[in-house]
Order: C-alpha cells, then sequence, then structure tokens
C-alpha cells in the first residue's frame, strides 16, 4: 500500500480525538486538510477508517486495525529519528516537556539554564493539568513531565528534585492574619477556594484534612491558581496553594501565609517518564539537569525559609 507518513500522522491524531476538528488544532492544518488527508487513505486502504453516528464518528474495524498499525509505524520512525538523533550529538536536538500548570511558575527558569548550556536545542513545553500530564504520559507524547505526585495507575520512572511546600494563605486583613499556631479545626468553618477535581494540590488538601478528621464545608472551585490568588486577594476566602505559585504576591504582600498547625503539606515535585522509555541523549541530559539543579534554582522567595511562621 502506498500510505504516506503524512497520512499515517493526520489519522492518528483524528483517531485519538475522534473528531476532525481537535485534530485539525493539534496538527495547526485546517479541517478540510484533514479530511482530505483521511480520505486518501481510506482509498488507499479500500475501506472506511470512520464511521458516522449523529454529530459523533467512531472506528471502524478497520479504522482500529489502521490505528494499531500507524502507532508502530509511527514509533519505528519515531526511534528512528531518534537514533541519528544521537548520533549527531547534543550539539542540536528536540527537547518536548510537559509540566503540570503549578510547575509553570519555575519550569521556565530550568528550562532557560539548560538552553544556555545547549542553545541550538529546540525546546516545547506544554503546560496543562493533572489530566493532560496523565495523558501525555500514557500515550508517549512528551519526552519528560514535571509533576506533582506520580501516577499509580501507569508504570512510570519517577525521580523527585525539589520540595513543593503547600501552604495556607489569606488576604492581609483577614481575621486570621497575624495569628501563631492556628488549630487545623479553626480552618473547617473557612470559605475555601479550591483546583478542580483531579487536581493534585485539591487530592492532597482534601486527604491531609481528612487524615485529621476534618471536612470543608464551603468549598468554592476555581479552575486555576491564579483565580485562586486573586479570590484569595479579593477577600473571597482561603486557599491552598503551592509555595512556589506565590513569589509575587508574598513580596508585594497582597496574600500572607497563615501559620497553620500540621502546615505546609509537604510534597515533592517529580520529574516522571514512561518506564522504558528510550530517551534522546537530549531528553536524557535534561532529566540529569533537573535532579542535579532543579532544586538550586529555584528563587531565594521559593525557598523553605519562607514559610516562617506570620509575626505576632
Amino acid at each position: 500500500m502506498n500510505i504516506t507518513f503524512r497520512q499515517l500522522r493526520v489519522f492518528g491524531a483524528v483517531a485519538r480525538h475522534l473528531s476532525f476538528t481537535r485534530a485539525a488544532e493539534e496538527l495547526h492544518l485546517t479541517q478540510p486538510a484533514v479530511s482530505m488527508q483521511v480520505k486518501q487513505l481510506e482509498e488507499v486502504v479500500g475501506l472506511p477508517l470512520f464511521e458516522q453516528i449523529g454529530k459523533k464518528i467512531y472506528l471502524t474495524d478497520a479504522g482500529r486495525e489502521m490505528a494499531r498499525y500507524g502507532e508502530a509505524v509511527i514509533a519505528l520512525l519515531d526511534e528512528a529519528e531518534l537514533v541519528f538523533g544521537e548520533m549527531k550529538g547534543l550539539r542540536r536536538g528536540r527537547l518536548h516537556i510537559t509540566v503540570a500548570s503549578t510547575a509553570n511558575y519555575f519550569a521556565p527558569r530550568l528550562l532557560a539554564a539548560f538552553c544556555r548550556q545547549h542553545p541550538e536545542v529546540r525546546v516545547s513545553l506544554d503546560v496543562t493539568n493533572r489530566e493532560g500530564l496523565l495523558r501525555a504520559l500514557a500515550e508517549n507524547t512528551t519526552d519528560l513531565v514535571v509533576m506533582g505526585q506520580p501516577p499509580a495507575e501507569l508504570d512510570v520512572e519517577a525521580e523527585s528534585f525539589m520540595d513543593n511546600p503547600l501552604v495556607v494563605i489569606a488576604a492581609p486583613d483577614h481575621p486570621l492574619a497575624g495569628r501563631r499556631k492556628i488549630p487545623l479545626e479553626v480552618l473547617a468553618g473557612e470559605t475555601f477556594l479550591v483546583r478542580e477535581k483531579g487536581s493534585g494540590t485539591r487530592s492532597a488538601m482534601e486527604r491531609h484534612f481528612a487524615e485529621h478528621g476534618i471536612s470543608l464545608s464551603t468549598p468554592m472551585e476555581m479552575s486555576s491558581s491564579e483565580a485562586i490568588k486573586q479570590g484569595v486577594e479579593a477577600g473571597l476566602g482561603l486557599g491552598l496553594l503551592s509555595l512556589h505559585t506565590l513569589e509575587m504576591e508574598l513580596a508585594l504582600e497582597r496574600v500572607v501565609v497563615l501559620d497553620v498547625e500540621s502546615f505546609p503539606i509537604m510534597r515533592h515535585w517529580f520529574v516522571v517518564h514512561r518506564k522504558g522509555k528510550r530517551l534522546s541523549r537530549v531528553a536524557e541530559a535534561f532529566r540529569r539537569f533537573v535532579i542535579s539543579q532543579g532544586a538550586a534554582l529555584q528563587s531565594p522567595a521559593q525557598s523553605h525559609a519562607q514559610i516562617s511562621s506570620p509575626a505576632p
């Protein structure tokens, strides 16, 4: 069969998303261009690869077989590119990193420091929530992932490289601001601004409160750490965030860290990849760089020393 690599790439994207529109967005193509590539592939195969029921599309039996073979072919070609890239050494190469949205507050510093050592390396950085991180790992669409708690449901290799303290924040004029050794149960009646279900920070928070027999009665869900910070500043309630997200707000005294018993919740940042994944020399160099230099590259405002008790 005279099938092109481009056709396989386009078909693979449509098969993953079961959407021509989303595939076009991922590939930076127009929807008609995606449809044309799929139609040409179907003509070569001689069988329909998708069927439409209502407004949704589904893979046919032939489509499922093509997806399986296409993934294998693309994986082999990607491996060949990787091998040839290694022959060229570290001077050139591509690096695809996917990071948790919270990690984006320090990840650019890591990448900038790495790129100063390897200026001709091309870097692609994706910032997403935990669901997106898990998808990138499951589908093996990225070199490395920087995240909080590694997934137990996937076979991955994970190495911690930096502390990730979670702290309770409030507006400077909040009644609890300035108090020392606040009992955890005092927070049970407070409104908390929280991330969406499935967020690593929210899961850690709920687990910590549950371990101490406390439930949050009035959580207010926010879509991002930035929204939580702005809501806390406006007096909507308290927030629980990674200290790494608060550098500017603490420096400008827009929020304060509350001195709460059993806090901070000390978590860690991990660099993660699928177990058995063959890392390129560039990806392996970045992994080693993060493990050896990651903690040293956090800003002074993000260091553990910043988790000091408020002044009485």
